[in-house]
């Protein structure tokens, strides 16, 4: 059958591993194990397998017009609701020893209003002298999820810390609606991106005797992407601040304080204080020799978090491990099947609590929901074809995942398929074909059977689910939001509850005047063709408070 140990890295040695991977690495230590042995040598592509002969796949079922419109599982899952009256924050509190993984965004594009673009978000612990959580991350921001970001509660000033694992639109199209309205809400400091420096890909357009075919290599890392976003976005940062964007208490971290690769060093000039300061920490991996990279050791709240490149598309993309008072997740991003994540999820045999890695359907399965059909089109068919060509470039099918989750020993306590059109019918697709390799359950509590067969603990993602991660048990929830609500609740900066002055003065403001109340809306327009709300003569037009 497919799980068998033909290829059970175990049983090959570590440089026939990586020959198999198509990456290679020379002389690392991944989870507590060396990767191989010896120094780097070359990348060499998989086998050709025209020739294999592999047994008949799954037969799936796409009959059910009403399995394609719901996920039963998630419906049935137990209900999270975000905002609590029993903390001064209105934010659910967490166990000293918990964390919490909510997904904001969970989908593959083409997919529509069911789900978001990636991203999700984590937190750990509680502060109870502050009412939030010890630390809080955003990892990824596809298109789409701050509906989702202040449906659950969390405003901008907790979305301070993001970390990027690559930057295809998917993937971090939201971050400019996070940078551009956090300093008019609760964000009052600098927003930090984490993500992967320069591919180091060479541009096959390049001829230095004719200039119109572009650099040898492009600028196309996290710092490069942050300081023209930077720029792309002054226009709204500027006509924003008669608004206050920084507070007085505000000290700034130091590449000490947060355990950074890096100093934390705005572009563009900002002030380190402010809201509108944009703090780029790019991940720089020798491609040829990549190395696992720290890029976050928190010493006052005890996270830590590395990463380590995967294969997607181009060189650059990263996936992240957080660690956390004997707690562990790792999140892939997009991704190929690969050997990297096996040995950092088998974590020096320690396992992972927590494993989120993408999957996708087969490029026929792709193609039919992509053109809005019920019936599989031919395996020949250019559509699929075209799907077959991403895959191969970028992601992880459901049978190689099943594989790929089949070489993990011990089993992560729980493993989440995301990246995925979720629904009741690709959902049990995919089981049949993960099930071809490896014994999985899904649900809180596994059967008795599960338990003997060493089955893994496998869910899809969908939009708004929350996982709880403790030493004792992982539970999955469903957040339970108002369609038609408006904002998370403000978290006032420190210093500023009931003190105005709490605040820096704005950058366009009163003449004379300081303080956070001190901004000039009137700045930076040119008001002689304003309708006014009265006349001279003192009739009314409109009235000025809005009604």
């Amino acid at each position: 059958m497919p799980g068998s140990d033909q290829f059970d890295p175990r049983k090959l040695t570590r440089r026939d591993a990586l020959k198999l991977s198509g990456l290679t690495l020379g002389g690392l230590a991944f989870g507590g194990v060396d990767l191989i042995t010896g120094g780097a040598q070359a990348a060499e592509d998989c086998p050709d397998c025209s020739g294999v002969v592999c047994p008949d796949g799954p037969t799936c079922n796409w009959d059910s017009p009403a399995q394609a419109q719901r996920y039963s599982y998630f419906d049935q899952l137990p209900r999270f609701v975000p905002f609590s009256d029993s903390t001064a924050t209105t934010i659910v509190p967490l166990r000293d020893d918990e964390m919490r993984i909510t997904f904001m965004g969970s989908a593959i594009p083409p997919r529509t209003r069911a789900q978001n673009m990636m991203s999700i978000f984590v937190e750990v612990g509680w502060d109870p002298d502050t009412q939030l959580p010890l630390d809080q991350f955003v990892f990824d921001c596809g298109s789409g999820v701050c509906a989702n970001y202040g449906a659950m509660n969390v405003g901008f000033g907790r979305m301070n810390k993001i970390f990027l694992t690559h930057l295809h639109g998917d993937h971090m199209s939201d971050l400019t609606h996070i940078y551009c309205f956090g300093p008019s809400a609760d964000r009052k400091s600098p927003l930090f991106v984490w993500g992967p420096g320069p591919s180091g890909v060479k541009n096959p357009n390049y001829n230095p005797a004719d200039p119109s075919g572009g650099p040898e290599y492009y600028e196309d890392g996290t710092r490069v992407f942050c300081e023209r976003l930077r720029a792309a976005c002054r226009w709204h940062t500027e006509s924003f601040s008669f608004q206050t964007t920084s507070y007085r208490a505000y000290v700034p971290p130091t590449r000490e304080d947060w355990g950074l690769p890096c100093d934390p060093v705005p572009v563009d000039h900002d002030r380190a204080d402010d809201g509108y300061a944009m703090i780029p920490i790019e991940l720089a991996f020798d491609w040829d020799n990549p190395t696992e990279r720290v890029a976050y050791d928190n010493p006052t709240t005890g996270v830590k978090i590395t990463a380590y490149p995967v294969i997607h598309d181009r060189q650059g993309s990263i996936a992240y491990k957080l660690e956390w008072n004997g707690l562990s997740m790792i999140f892939t991003g997009d991704t190929k099947p690969e050997w990297l994540t096996v040995e950092q999820a088998r974590n020096g045999n320690r396992g992972v609590d927590v494993l989120i890695h993408e999957m996708v359907p087969p490029a026929q399965v792709w193609a039919m929901k992509s053109t809005n059909s019920d019936t599989l089109p031919s395996l020949t068919d250019p559509s699929v074809l075209n799907m077959q060509t991403v895959q191969n470039s970028s992601h992880s099918p459901q049978g190689a995942f099943g594989y790929f989750l089949s070489q993990i020993q011990p089993r992560p306590r729980l493993t989440v398929a995301t990246h995925f059109p979720t629904a009741d019918d690709t959902v049990a697709c995919a089981m049949q074909s993960v099930e071809e390799h490896c014994l999985v359950y899904q649900g809180n509590l596994p059967t008795w059977a599960d338990q003997v067969r060493n089955a893994a603990r496998i869910t899809w993602s969908f939009d708004l689910m929350v996982i709880s991660v403790t030493p004792d048990r992982i539970t999955e929830q469903q957040g339970y939001v108002q369609d038609f609500g408006f904002s998370a609740t403000y978290q006032p900066p420190p210093g500023t509850k009931g003190n105005p002055d709490g605040f820096n003065t704005p950058k366009y403001h009163k003449p004379g005047e300081t303080g956070g109340p001190a901004g000039d809306a009137y700045a930076q327009i040119n008001t002689a063709t304003q309708i006014c709300a009265c006349n001279p003569d003192g009739t009314c037009n409109y009235r000025e408070d809005g009604y």
